[in-house]
């Protein structure tokens, strides 16, 4: 039988926890994208746990309309925590206001773009050699990922966030 999988918001004291998953799973403890740095600890999140574990986490940020999912982290695979952490971002972005749910992955990650494929995402743009502008910032990114394929560029996906029920839309006719 499988525990029970709680998603929960990060506190202040799971930002160590953070950092260590963070430094696991992407060679440091910061994340670089699209010619920026972030320190996913310092950034809101949620966490996936059963009683004693954490078994994944996303990162977000909002900046106007739009949240950018930053980091996620499934430590258990196939097991519906990604989709799980996706839509809580996504609620947190639908209760910000937010109207655009987007993320930025390489060129190598296929299985990333099929699972946010299959999540509604939609392919928004191709950043040419935003990864190779990354490595300067954080040189412990890989020149070759996934399946050796070398990494070169930035695929960023998107998402229209529907509004929350009871929200007011605005009419066709209105601007």
């Amino acid at each position: 039988m499988t525990a029970r999988i709680i998603i929960r918001p990060a506190t202040a004291s799971d930002h160590e926890r953070i950092d260590r998953i963070i430094a696991e799973r992407w060679g440091a403890p910061v994340v670089a994208v699209h010619d920026a740095v972030y320190r996913p600890s310092e950034l809101p999140a949620f966490l996936a746990m059963d009683a004693e574990r954490v078994l994944g986490l996303v990162t977000f940020r909002v900046e106007a309309s739009a949240c950018e999912i930053v980091s996620l982290d499934a430590l258990l695979p196939r097991a519906g925590i990604g989709t799980a952490l996706v839509e809580a971002a996504a609620g947190a972005a639908r209760s910000a206001g937010c109207r655009r749910l987007w993320l930025v992955t390489t060129n190598d990650n296929l299985d990333a773009l099929r699972f946010y494929l299959r999540r509604g995402f939609r392919l928004a743009a191709v950043h040419s050699g935003a990864v190779d502008r990354a490595r300067q910032l954080k040189p412990s990114i890989p020149e070759i990922g996934d399946y050796g394929i070398p990494m070169h560029d930035e695929l960023e996906l998107e998402r229209t966030i529907q509004p929350a029920s009871g929200e007011n839309r605005e009419s066709p006719g209105r601007k």
